[in-house]
């Protein structure tokens, strides 16, 4: 049965952290063992990017409903470009708890790990986010309850969290991981030649 991930683009999401969710999960339906399908959406008809991209989301946000989808992905984006308008929005923050009410996987990158945290699903539990501007966001992460790691990449049962752009494709690889196995992930990677 092909699983579904649901990817939430947020106002001023950063387009790098997004595009390796599509090639990852792209690759495994072209090429993998197992295919997954991703679904975009986000709260606006049309969203701008960190860096100016234009994106039409596939499926509007009030049609989306999180029994449809086995997990959810959310890339990082920029204050100034209206990433938190949306990532707090209280209606995504309603999606991320049911996700997590359900025990779906929920795969965040760099400052994504903020709304995951706001939603209240991380509280006294690990997890990470970007670590320059003298950690004023893993401080933001520790106000919301949260046992920051000093790590790039952490894992906490359901949920991953990332320190920046450079960890986007480890955790794309992760959640396809946690959505099929190894090998898929070995078979994807040998594809895209990774190996």
């Amino acid at each position: 049965m092909t699983k579904k991930v649901l990817l939430f683009l947020a106002q001023g999401f950063e387009a790098y952290e997004a595009s390796v969710f599509t090639d990852v999960f792209g690759w495994s339906r072209e090429a993998g063992f197992e295919q997954v399908d991703l679904v975009t959406t986000g709260l606006h008809a049309t969203i701008r990017c960190y860096w100016n991209l234009i994106v039409t989301p596939e499926l509007s946000f009030d049609r989306v409903c999180a029994d449809d989808y086995d997990a959810l992905a959310i890339p990082g984006g920029a204050g100034d470009a209206g990433f938190y308008e949306d990532a707090y929005d209280e209606l995504f923050l309603n999606l991320i708890r049911e996700f997590h009410s359900q025990g779906k996987p929920i795969a965040s990158v760099c400052v994504a790990a903020l709304p995951v945290a706001k939603s209240g699903i991380l509280n006294e539990r690990k997890a990470t986010t970007w670590d320059l501007n003298d950690g004023a966001r893993r401080k933001q992460l520790a106000d919301f309850g949260v046992m920051v790691q000093d790590a790039p990449l952490v894992v906490d049962h359901n949920i991953i969290t990332s320190t920046g752009p450079a960890t986007a494709l480890d955790v794309a690889f992760k959640l396809l991981e946690l959505l099929t196995d190894v090998e898929n992930v070995d078979e994807v990677k040998r594809n895209m030649r990774f190996v």
